[in-house]
């Protein structure tokens, strides 16, 4: 089994690539949300030039923030840099859209991206729709070698319903899929490899990624400890997020757990009073996957980070993400935050050595 870390990208996320890979993580994606966190392509390109063998992804690039011929020119850039460890990920957004004030673009959309920055990485000349088109576009020079198109860059999509993991069957990319325990996972893998089959693919071609947010507990920690709060804390804040935001951008399939409705409630009354109203999102996602805001610290208690992160002892967890393995998780991988970087990847390398 692979494991990575996700990372809110920094102009520092090198120094945090770089110690990943000692530690023996295979993978690092690295978030694009451009109004919260540094340039993505940037800080790929620093971990480019400061690894030897880790893989360096796009977690996740977002088609609306980008278009076609920049990312894969980006792709192709970092190809070359770090040649074959390349992974191009990609969704229909969540914060780096609703940070905007903008909901997920479509599905269409989206695979109509994926086919453009697919041809052009091939090396193709494809059609591409962009300001009335189509233009037919290429790479023009790329004997120069200033981009490398030779070594592959594997496809991923992010997908959390029914319908994307369809099209992620249809398109043969790697799935990746959010989690907050075990046996939701395992579901939500079987509706994949469901989805895998009917297009036709050979089970044992997908390569299926889970992402945790959580927080190794010492023997004996409460889940609300403010250790527990820092590191796990904002992934349950996320599921809050979406609920508010529901109504105005749509739901990203993150039900609301109903055990927790006097939270849920009481966030809300907090949205509520977030100013400007026409813009209540600027404060909703401040912090997103980063850090419990102080108004949000109340909300987020030790039953709500147990029951929507991926938190527990070490014991807990190496038996979760031995469940996920068993399910047919090829990698299991864990959102780190700011400040807590160095702390939460031995941890977590602990946790994997004993999977």
């Amino acid at each position: 089994m692979d494991f990575g870390i996700q990372l809110a990208t920094s102009a520092h996320s090198w120094k945090v690539a770089k110690r990943a890979e000692a530690l023996g993580f295979t993978h690092v994606w690295f978030y694009d949300t451009q109004l919260l966190n540094a340039d993505m392509f940037v800080a790929m390109a620093a971990a480019a030039r400061e690894t030897t063998r880790i893989r360096l992804g796009t977690g996740v690039l977002i088609p609306s923030n980008r278009i076609a011929p920049v990312a894969a020119n980006a792709l192709a850039t970092l190809n070359a840099l770090a040649p074959g460890r390349i992974d191009f990920g990609v969704s229909t957004g969540f914060t780096a859209r609703r940070s905007m004030g903008l909901p997920a673009i479509t599905l269409a959309r989206l695979e109509e991206y994926i086919r453009v920055v697919q041809a052009l990485l091939r090396g193709d000349t494809v059609e591409w729709s962009e300001e009335g088109g189509p233009h037919k576009i290429r790479f023009l020079n790329p004997e120069l070698e200033l981009i490398n198109l030779r070594e592959p860059m594997p496809l991923h999509v992010s997908a959390f319903g029914p319908r994307g993991r369809r099209l992620t069957a249809k398109l043969g990319a790697g799935w990746m899929g959010a989690m907050r325990e075990a046996r939701g996972a395992a579901a939500a893998l079987a509706d994949m490899r469901k989805a895998w089959q009917e297009a036709g693919r050979a089970p044992g071609d997908l390569y299926a990624t889970a992402f945790g947010g959580g927080c190794v507990l010492a023997e004996g920690e409460p889940a609300d400890s403010l250790r527990a709060k820092a590191q796990a804390g904002p992934a349950a804040a996320m599921i809050f997020h979406n609920f508010v935001e529901e109504e105005e951008f749509g739901s990203m399939g993150f039900p609301a757990p109903p055990q927790f409705k006097a939270e849920l409630d009481a966030y809300r009354a907090l949205y509520r009073g977030y100013l400007p109203a026409d813009a209540r999102y600027l404060s909703v996602h401040r912090g997103h996957l980063m850090f419990l805001r102080p108004e949000e610290e109340p909300l987020v208690t030790g039953a709500v980070i147990r029951a929507l992160t991926f938190t527990g002892t070490q014991a807990e967890l190496v038996d979760g993400v031995r469940s996920l393995k068993a399910a047919g998780y090829r990698q299991f991988g864990v959102h780190i935050r700011n400040g807590q970087e160095m702390a939460m990847l031995q941890e977590w390398a602990d946790v994997f050595a004993k999977v």
